[in-house]
């Protein structure tokens, strides 16, 4: 009997909590529901789910509506998940997939987040063999560049309403780095609509003479357009067909990224 008692004391407490996270994950499913119908659908008695309502309603997370009488979940659990990701070092979490990156295409990775009209470089990660080249590209930690001439940029903005990327071209300094930079807004809502159709953005020179850079935006866990990494190479390395592979792969590491951050 003392054995049958102390393996109730070890089961009932995991066995409570079960029930309120089904109770909990049911109510997020359904949305209002009332007691009779929520107890069948958990297999449960009527007494059981009650108390168990009355227990999550008593800690905030669980409301009843007055007039239906329907129990709904509150938004406390939006607010612990608010909490729980601002607390993710967004770079410790993307650094390893953006080195494997990097080491697979055996090019150079950069990491950027948005901070206004321009993008600051977070991380670079260059490959452990890296390839031969008379390129030396100038990015570095720390460094900022326009969001409007750059394949890390053009992915943020693409994310973004025509509204608020005529509002960041308005108070940017446009400034033709290269001859193949873009200086009118006509022709940066043009390319944004590509980018918006094949899911990258490109830097087709336009920031730096001899490189071409392929890009994608991460957004944060409020799901803005804040985060975005890219591949780059010297143009006689980033040829039309070598940019295809590597969309296979820069697309296959965002989508890894996204699933690590709970975006999927």
């Amino acid at each position: 009997m003392a054995e049958t008692e102390q393996t109730e004391k070890i089961k009932n407490p995991v066995q409570s909590a079960e029930r309120i996270f089904s109770v909990m994950e049911t109510l997020a499913q359904t949305g209002p529901v009332g007691l009779v119908e929520l107890s069948g659908m958990l297999g449960l008695h009527k007494s059981t789910v009650h108390r168990l309502l009355l227990s999550l309603t008593c800690m905030g997370y669980v409301q009843q509506d007055e007039e239906t009488s329907k129990y709904m979940l509150t938004f406390k659990l939006v607010e612990l998940s608010e909490k729980i990701l601002a607390k993710v070092d967004i770079l410790t979490v993307v650094h390893p997939y953006i080195t494997r990156l990097a080491n697979d295409c055996n090019e150079t990775v950069h990491f950027v987040q948005r901070r206004g009209t321009e993008v600051f470089y977070l991380d670079k990660v260059a490959p452990l063999k890296p390839q031969e080249s008379a390129i030396r590209m100038a990015s570095q930690v720390g460094l900022a560049r326009p969001l409007y001439c750059s394949g890390v940029g053009k992915s943020i903005l693409a994310e973004m309403s025509e509204e608020e990327v005529r509002y960041i071209w308005d108070h940017s300094e446009i400034e033709k780095k290269t001859e193949h930079t873009i200086v009118t807004l006509d022709e940066l809502l043009k390319e944004l609509q590509i980018v918006k159709e094949k899911g990258y953005a490109l830097d087709n020179e336009e920031n730096e003479l001899g490189v071409r850079c392929i890009a994608v935006c991460v957004p944060d866990h409020r799901g803005r357009p804040m985060n975005a990494f890219s591949i780059s190479a010297p143009v006689g390395r980033m040829t039309d067909e070598r940019i295809n592979e590597l969309a296979v792969q820069i697309l296959r590491t965002k989508e890894e990224i996204q699933l690590r951050l709970g975006q999927a």
